[in-house]
């Protein structure tokens, strides 16, 4: 099932930017806008300085592709442009292109929630060259965003290792769709629960939250405001410790809570939300135990990541439950995944495929030419121990040998028959979805097998192992044979957009 967000009945074809549409005229005007073509999405660097990325976001774009046309009022628009002269920039025979498109293209993906590496294609379009143009901003605007933050997730979570980890960033996020976005990709990368409402209706994700400061405010005392609002939601108290006196604010929660357990409820726990969270958890859990609640549990936000909860739990912070706001739904430290999409294959009028790659003077900067698979190979007990990247159109022989990306050493030889699954598969044919979308609740429990599958350290924060990821001999000489016919054999710099 796909999560609907975009009704079919509104047009979102002009999330783009103005020049893939002012390519996609060029293309109209030259005649070459129907040729056949491929283009790859993929990113040069594993997020956070780290050892993977979690796949996230298909079910967003099916959702985008299945409603993509171009409605009378998107046209009107485009029709308003003007050039720097002051004529019209788009054609009215181009706009009467656009009204009468129908989205034709096959998309192969990686599924939500499986293990990529940097240099891997993420996905495969292939279409008429001015549709898979048009796709490219909305493309990685979806995937760049949704796989970063469910990257992140992850790994707070590895940080709390079997501790909840709630995400509560609505309010910092970059606007509401990016909240929505977020909350999803954060309970697939691993989080518990989301304080988003909207989250929870659309996606099916748990909802958690406590009260905030001003709710202690509105009234004259700390005590008061919370017998108010155990009196308002018995079995659902959790209180917000901090508006005041830190310690002050524990006392006021047991008291409330023996007043709960009189009338047969429980306090649920406490809420830190600032100071010295180490110290302030290691004295409000002992003030707890003693008077005899040993099961409400303490709760933790203010300003979290990955590194400050490995810091709090190396420290024996009691902390039960963290809550994750700016620092993961923004990605903070990395803001953007850095995805790239790049044409790597054009058919000619006479059917022939011509191979496409960019240069740089920087090898590993190079895209990868060809119609790209990864294939990820499997030892005898099943866990992962490669991915390769090849170009389909080359049969593989019996034994292959994956080449590093970035220069020409050999990472290893395999069979290539051997365990294996080719990840890219199959979501879209001529425009039509082939593939059913799994249950979020699906997509989660995958990620928590895909790392089952994998003996290399990839989750540590420093020092981690590489998964060897290598383009297959053939694949590889081919990209530094079309870099050197391309260059008169040297590498040379070039602009990059």
């Amino acid at each position: 099932m796909i999560e609907k967000i975009w009704s079919s009945s509104y047009s979102l074809a002009l999330c783009t930017d103005l020049y893939q549409l002012t390519m996609a005229q060029a293309y109209f005007k030259d005649g070459i806008h129907d040729r056949e073509s491929v283009f790859h999405l993929s990113f040069r660097e594993n997020p956070f300085n780290g050892g993977y990325a979690i796949s996230c976001g298909l079910a967003s774009l099916i959702d985008f592709l299945q409603n993509f046309h171009f409605q009378v009022s998107d046209l009107e628009y485009l029709k308003s442009l003007e050039s720097s002269n002051g004529k019209p920039l788009f054609s009215k025979d181009f706009l009467e292109f656009l009204n009468d498109m129908k989205f034709s293209c096959d998309l192969w993906a990686v599924p939500e929630g499986r293990l990529v590496f940097a240099g891997e294609p993420l996905l495969r379009i292939k279409g008429p060259l001015f549709q898979c143009q048009l796709l490219e901003t909305i493309i990685l605007n979806i995937i760049n965003f949704q796989t970063l933050i469910a990257t992140k997730a992850n790994r707070i979570c590895f940080a709390a290792q079997d501790d909840a980890v709630l995400e509560f960033g609505f309010r910092r996020a970059q606007g509401i769709d990016a909240a929505l976005m977020a909350s999803r990709a954060s309970y697939i990368g691993g989080c518990a629960a989301t304080s988003n409402v909207l989250a929870g209706k659309i996606f099916g994700i748990p909802v958690r939250g406590t009260h905030s400061h001003s709710w202690v405010m509105v009234f004259e005392d700390e005590l008061e405001s919370f017998e108010s609002y155990a009196r308002a939601l018995p079995d659902n108290c959790v209180f917000l410790v901090d508006t005041f006196d830190t310690l002050s604010g524990v006392r006021n929660a047991i008291k409330v809570g023996k007043k709960l357990r009189l009338m047969g409820y429980d306090l649920a726990g406490i809420r830190l939300d600032s100071g010295d969270l180490s110290q302030l958890s290691k004295q409000a859990r002992a003030m707890l135990d003693l008077e005899g609640f040993k099961s409400s549990k303490i709760i933790a936000s203010n300003d979290l990541d990955e590194y400050s909860i490995r810091d709090l739990k190396t420290q024996g912070a009691p902390i039960a439950v963290w809550g994750v706001g700016t620092r993961l739904v923004t990605g903070n430290d990395q803001p953007t995944l850095g995805g790239v999409y790049k044409l790597s294959a054009i058919r000619d009028e006479n059917g022939t495929w011509h191979n496409r790659l960019k240069i740089s003077e920087q090898l590993i900067k190079s895209s990868n030419p060809g119609i790209l698979q990864i294939r990820r190979f499997y030892d005898p007990e099943g866990k992962a121990i490669a991915d390769m990247i090849y170009d389909i159109q080359a049969p593989l022989d019996s034994e292959v040998e994956l080449i590093s990306p970035s220069n020409e050493c050999s990472l290893m030889r395999l069979n290539s028959n051997r365990n294996y699954e080719n990840l890219l598969i199959e979501i879209i044919r001529e425009g039509r979805t082939v593939y059913e979308c799994p249950e979020i609740d699906l997509i989660r429990e995958t990620v928590k097998e895909e790392f089952a599958k994998i003996n290399f350290k990839i989750r540590r924060f420093e020092s981690q192992e590489d998964f060897p990821v290598g383009l297959e001999k053939k694949l590889f000489g081919l990209r530094k044979n079309l870099v050197e016919s391309l260059t008169d054999g040297k590498y040379v710099n070039r602009h990059e957009l």
